[in-house]
């Protein structure tokens, strides 16, 4: 963590706009990182999705 309040988030959900709503959820509250892809493991079901949240920094 480079500094305090800045957080790292990993959502897995079982589809894209699962991941996406709850992204939106967080950035309703929180600055976060924009969403550019989700990504899925192979053999796996679902996908996830990373973004960073600024724990200082609210709407």
């Amino acid at each position: 963590m480079a500094e305090l309040g800045l957080i790292l988030v990993d959502i897995a959900a079982a589809d894209k706009q699962t991941a996406v709503a709850f992204h939106t959820a967080l950035a309703a509250t929180w600055v976060t990182t924009a969403v550019e892809r989700t990504s899925r493991d192979p053999g796996k079901p679902g996908v996830r999705l990373r973004c960073f949240l600024d724990m200082h920094r609210t709407l």
